[in-house]
């Protein structure tokens, strides 16, 4: 008893004497740019309506609960409106934002920002968005979304069929730009929870300086459908992998709970984008369905990592826009009707997914926010519907914001024709005011450009990204252990160069020559192959999001035009082959050739000269299964995790070893682990009834 005084005395003496914990709580940094301050008893508040009164949804130190209802009863449906509709951000055109006026005047709040400029011009447009809505009626701050920007490269929405380009986003890895990571696979390849939580916690503060507040991600979809063009997104195809990473980056991000220094998560894609039919994306009509063959999968595999982030605490799901077939096999859910086991609508527009699994079930406390044109474009199921039908079915189903969604107009109507209350208005609107207080944005939207380029700029996070870019690299075969080149075996050697895809005039090999030089001037290159006594190559794959035929065959269909001299390379000298698995690519053709073998995932050339000179010992583990060739995605199941495919589905190099989830060996022992990533069963008694 004593323990537990002495313990809790010390508490409150620390919250009551260390100034920065009681200010932050209770005085929060005020910052008005457009509307005036009221000072009271010393304490400064935003007068937000202008009214020169200080109002409940003004004052700070209200409960987040009060203060929101106060804000919706002082707002109009077509402001609720606006706030419900997530339009793209546009260019500022000089500093009138014209093109943004009218969004704004449309009561439009959060927006999905996709440039990828420095923190600095990020900052400053956060800053000029951030003053224009303070100057409205009401005060109403922005939110400015993004998807993942940490890494060399993301994926963008598709929100336009009819275009091509900029669905692949490329980060810059140079001063003024955010931290760069290995891609997600990458970071899962690493096996390192305490690496995932640190940079986490690295790009927070980076997010946050600039005035990016909250993020389309992270993914936690399974893997388990090989041609599926956007694994590169995910952690692979472990569900215990899947969701530990989940967590930990939810927690990393937003901390136990939102506050002024938090990034709001929105985890995607429920209940698991992963099992795709022949890889076939739901951005197109071929592909607008999840198919489950197997029996339960949904519950073993795919749920688990949504359930993890609930857990967490993540703020927000965004369903995918594909619709469950009734092709599946049973998957333990009620069934829809005496006939069908699911009503194939969009998840977006699926009540049995979103509120009595999901909400009721699982427990989430959230909100649900569209995917980018799910109720548009890609309304699957529901495209007999006018809009404002699609509107009210989303609602009824779940759903509480729309991203993609330009003109609130819709929602307006489907209020004014009584396809829904405003009472529903105001809840999905609740979550949204909620989390903008919470995020403590009322009192302060605005961040300094210079401390921006500080925060990106910090010595210490580009260390601890070089660290995790290293554990990312998984060393596969290493004939007569050629690896690692250290002195002694660079010493007589001519290592011949070169990058795939070439691009022009070689740029790619030229490029990777000059980082190698750079980085390591104990090794001679050579521009002749026919001089050289070794190879290097290394091999970057790319799909084609928008091909309605997947493949994942190392070939021009995945941008490798020239793959005959790869294997001219690797049958003329022994040749380091290195892979970049933003796929499981098929790779029968140009592995056997190989003296070693090296897969990576979205890492910088520095990292890879290191574990290839031994300066670090590789210790990453694939975070999915190489499947053994064409013959093995013929019987590939798509919603099952590829340790769990027949053991023929696995490719076997010519030393025996499996390159199965969690395989990869060490310069140390050369382990040979390849034991299963199943999830075990704590999670069944969630689904007993």
């Amino acid at each position: 008893m004593k323990l537990k005084c002495s313990l809790i005395i010390l508490v409150l003496s620390f919250v009551i004497v260390n100034p920065a914990v009681n200010a932050q709580r209770v005085n929060p940094q005020v910052v008005a740019r457009v509307k005036a301050t009221l000072t009271i008893d010393g304490k400064v508040y935003k007068d937000l309506n202008s009214n020169g009164t200080l109002d409940d949804y003004e004052n700070w130190e209200l409960s987040v609960e009060k203060r929101v209802a106060d804000l919706l009863s002082k707002m109009a449906l077509e402001e609720k409106a606006g706030l419900m509709a997530i339009p793209e951000f546009q260019d500022i055109e000089g500093s009138k934002m014209e093109q943004h006026n009218n969004l704004i005047n449309q009561h439009a709040r959060y927006y999905v920002y996709r440039k990828t400029p420095g923190v600095d011009e990020i900052a400053n447009t956060n800053n000029q968005l951030q003053e224009r809505t303070e100057g409205t009626r009401l005060g109403i701050p922005a939110v400015l979304i993004s998807n993942p920007r940490n890494h060399y490269t993301t994926i963008a929405d598709i929100t336009n069929l009819g275009e091509t380009e900029d669905y692949y986003v490329t980060a810059k890895d140079e001063p003024g730009q955010f931290t760069i990571f290995p891609d997600s696979l990458g970071l899962a390849a690493s096996r390192d929870l305490d690496l995932v939580k640190d940079f986490a916690q690295i790009a927070r503060k980076e997010w946050t300086s600039s005035g990016l507040r909250k993020m389309y991600g992270y993914n936690a979809d399974l893997a388990t459908q090989p041609l599926w063009s956007r694994i590169l997104e995910t952690f692979g195809e472990s569900p215990k992998l899947v969701s530990d990473i989940n967590y930990t980056l939810i927690k990393g991000f937003q901390g136990e709970e939102l506050d002024d220094t938090s990034v709001s998560l929105t985890t995607k894609h429920f209940p698991g984008g992963g099992s795709r039919y022949l890889g076939k994306d739901p951005h197109f009509e071929e592909g607008n369905f999840n198919i489950y063959p197997t029996k339960g999968s949904l519950q073993k595999y795919h749920l688990p990592p949504f359930i993890a982030a609930i857990e967490a605490g993540t703020t927000s799901m965004l369903p995918y826009y594909a619709y469950p077939s009734n092709k599946s096999a049973e998957q333990g859910l009620p069934p829809y009707d005496e006939n069908q086991q699911f009503e194939e609508v969009g998840f977006i527009f699926n009540k049995a997914f979103l509120t009595d699994l999901l909400r009721e079930k699982l427990g989430f406390k959230g909100y649900v926010n569209s995917d980018t044109g799910a109720i548009i474009d890609m309304a699957w199921g529901a495209k007999h519907l006018s809009r404002e039908e699609r509107v009210a079915k989303a609602l009824e189903a779940g759903a509480n914001v729309f991203s993609g969604q330009k003109d609130p107009q819709p929602i307006i109507n489907a209020v004014k024709q009584g396809l829904v209350s405003e009472g529903q208005i105001n809840q999905s609107v609740s979550y949204l005011l909620t989390e903008m207080m919470e995020l403590g944005l009322f009192e302060n939207p605005y961040v300094d450009s210079k401390r921006a380029l500080d925060v990106v700029n910090n010595p210490a996070s580009k260390e601890k990204a070089d660290l995790a870019h290293r554990k990312s690299i998984v060393l596969l075969r290493n004939d007569q252990k050629l690896l690692p080149l250290n002195d002694k075996k660079i010493k007589d050697m001519k290592l011949y160069v070169e990058s795939f895809p070439a691009g022009e005039q070689n740029a790619n090999t030229i490029a990777f020559k000059e980082t190698i030089q750079n980085y390591d001037r104990g090794i001679t290159l050579t521009d002749h192959l026919e001089e050289a006594t070794h190879a290097l190559v290394w091999i970057k794959p790319k799909q084609d999001l928008l091909s309605k035929q997947p493949t994942i065959s190392i070939g021009p269909d995945t941008n490798i035009h020239n793959k005959s001299r790869i294997i001219e390379i690797e049958k003329t000298v022994p040749t380091i082959t290195v892979i970049n698995f933003s796929n499981p690519w098929l790779i029968q053709e140009i592995e056997p050739n190989a003296a070693a073998v090296i897969g990576t995932f979205g890492v910088k050339a520095e990292a890879l000269m290191d574990v290839i000179r031994g300066k670090f010992n590789p210790t990453g583990k694939l975070p999915l299964t190489i499947p053994a060739g064409p013959e093995a995605l013929a019987i590939d199941r798509m919603d099952v995790p590829g340790f769990d495919e027949d053991p023929s589905y696995v490719y076997q190099a010519k030393t025996g070893d499996k390159y199965g989830y969690d395989f990869g060996l060490t310069y140390n022992e050369e382990d040979r682990k390849t034991e299963s990533g199943g999830f075990g069963d704590f999670l069944r008694n969630i689904f007993k009834n």
